[in-house]
Parts: C-alpha cells; sequence; structure tokens
C-alpha cells in the first residue's frame, strides 16, 4: 500500500506544472540526505534547505527514501573512502584536528568514516543528479506521459469507476 502510494505520489510530481528544476532540486537533496547518516548537522541544513527553497518536497522525500535503501548498500565503499580522506592523506590532518577542536564542526560527524565517505559520494553526485533528473522530467512530460497513458493496463484502470474517483480526488485528468 505504501508503494503505490508513494508511486502515486511520484506521478502527480512528474504531471505536476511545478519546475522541472524544482523537482530535480528536490530529487538532488534528498539523494544527499539519503546517501548520508541521518544524524549530523548536515540533515537539518539540508531539510532546512527543503523547505525554504522552492523545490519539491514529494521528489525530496522519494529520492530520500531510494537513495536510503542504495546507502545501505553502499556503505562499506563509503567507509573506505571516508577512511582514506581522514587517514590515509597526512597532509589534512591538522585540518581534521582543527575542525575537531573547533564548537560546531564536531556537530557534523565528520570524524566518521561512513559519514566523511557519503558526504563526499552525495557531493560529488548532488550536480549531476539534478542535471540527469531534470533531463528525465522533461523527457517524461514531453513524450512518456503520454505513451504510457496509452498503454492497456493504464487504460483500463482508467475505466474503473474505483480508480476515476481517485483520479477525480487527486486532480488527474480521467
Amino acid at each position: 500500500m505504501i508503494f503505490l502510494k508513494l508511486l502515486s505520489k511520484l506521478v502527480s510530481m512528474l504531471r505536476s506544472g511545478d519546475s522541472a528544476w524544482g523537482i530535480a532540486w528536490g530529487f538532488s537533496l534528498g539523494a544527499v540526505l539519503g546517501l548520508t547518516p541521518f544524524l549530523g548537522l548536515h540533515t537539518a541544513v539540508v531539510v532546512l534547505l527543503v523547505c525554504v527553497l522552492r523545490v519539491n518536497v514529494s521528489a525530496a522525500l522519494f529520492a530520500w527514501l531510494l537513495f536510503g535503501a542504495v546507502a545501505w548498500v553502499l556503505d562499506p565503499v563509503f567507509h573506505s573512502l571516508g577512511y582514506f580522506v581522514l587517514t590515509g592523506i597526512p597532509a589534512l590532518e591538522p585540518l581534521w584536528t582543527n575542525l575537531y577542536n573547533a564548537p560546531v564542526a564536531p556537530l557534523t560527524r565528520f570524524n566518521n568514516t561512513v559519514m566523511m565517505g557519503s558526504w563526499i559520494v552525495s557531493l560529488l553526485l548532488l550536480v549531476p543528479n539534478t542535471v540527469l533528473f531534470r533531463a528525465f522530467v522533461l523527457k517524461y512530460r514531453a513524450s512518456w506521459n503520454a505513451k504510457i497513458a496509452r498503454w492497456k493496463w493504464v487504460r483500463a484502470a482508467g475505466a474503473s469507476g474505483f480508480v476515476q474517483t481517485l483520479w477525480k480526488i487527486r486532480g488527474w485528468e480521467v
């Protein structure tokens, strides 16, 4: 049931009149939340950005769930990358020491290997995720939306009175 509701929100988001950039940035910020461990100062900052900026909150929630599942699988990679950055580069050791002794920096949990590795990956993917998801939204709106609406099982579901009522409640076309 939750999966169907999430899928409904995704399709609704793609069909909405929201800007493609707003949806794409929401998706990218949600990816940052999903790839990185939840507890940390960065979570509050990213959630604040999602609330303050004109981004699609549904896209952010969808990406948070999607990338959260991906991050669980990639945790060993994040650990290795974070361990290398924190211990394998001697020139950065004074930076890590100063950050650890700073008043607010330890709240970011930068000294956690998984946190550091996931931060690096999520920040490297921020702009590419935005550009790719914007292209996906534009492609969906331009051609895939009409093609999907012509599928037999979608038309059959649309012919159902129950589904038509749900679509009217959602504000979709019947």
